[in-house]
């Protein structure tokens, strides 16, 4: 049989290797569950960018996509390796603030509980919110057992929920 370009087998055993290591681990371990929960939020993300009306929202959740798979090398990556992939830094968060900012200027104040839905692209912002929280959780998990996991990249998960709901708030209220 040839050989695909999209697969190797080398993880049907239920193990894979870590970025820059040659020792595998257990895909039931806290670290590839923080990866994964990464990797969905990205996904979630990408179909709120997808489903997105606004080019300048489409454009940030782009970038911000892109911030994430930094995010993974980061968590994925040997200990010993991390500092060849530092995740995010001080200005990605002060990035965020900057976009949480511009789509919250003319927003009324928030004062009950928002129940997703009132548009597609708005529940879509709501779903990659959960999921950004859901890993925010894994991650933070996984900073207490784990060292060399910098705040930034804590920081930067919490922030972004904060930007996807001031989106969500936006998509509702222009539709």
């Amino acid at each position: 049989m040839p050989a695909s370009k999209f697969y190797t087998a080398s993880g049907d055993r239920g193990d894979t290797a870590r970025l820059g290591g040659e020792a595998r681990l257990s895909k039931s371990s806290f670290l590839l569950e923080a990866v994964g929960a990464v990797d969905e939020a990205t996904s979630a993300i990408g179909l709120a960018r997808a489903l997105a009306d606004d080019a300048a929202l489409k454009e940030t959740l782009r970038n911000v996509q892109a911030q994430l798979v930094r995010l993974m090398a980061h968590l994925a990556a040997t200990p010993e390796n991390r500092v060849r992939y530092p995740g995010m830094q001080d200005d990605d968060g002060v990035w965020l603030q900057t976009r949480i900012a511009e789509l919250e200027a003319g927003l009324p104040a928030q004062h009950t509980f928002v129940l997703p839905g009132d548009s597609v692209s708005g529940a879509a912002l709501h779903v990659a919110r959960a999921a950004v929280r859901r890993a925010e959780r894994c991650v933070v998990a996984l900073a207490e057992t784990e060292a060399g996991i910098t705040a930034p990249n804590l920081a930067y998960l919490n922030r972004l929920s904060s930007l996807l709901f001031v989106a969500a708030l936006r998509a509702d209220a222009s539709s």
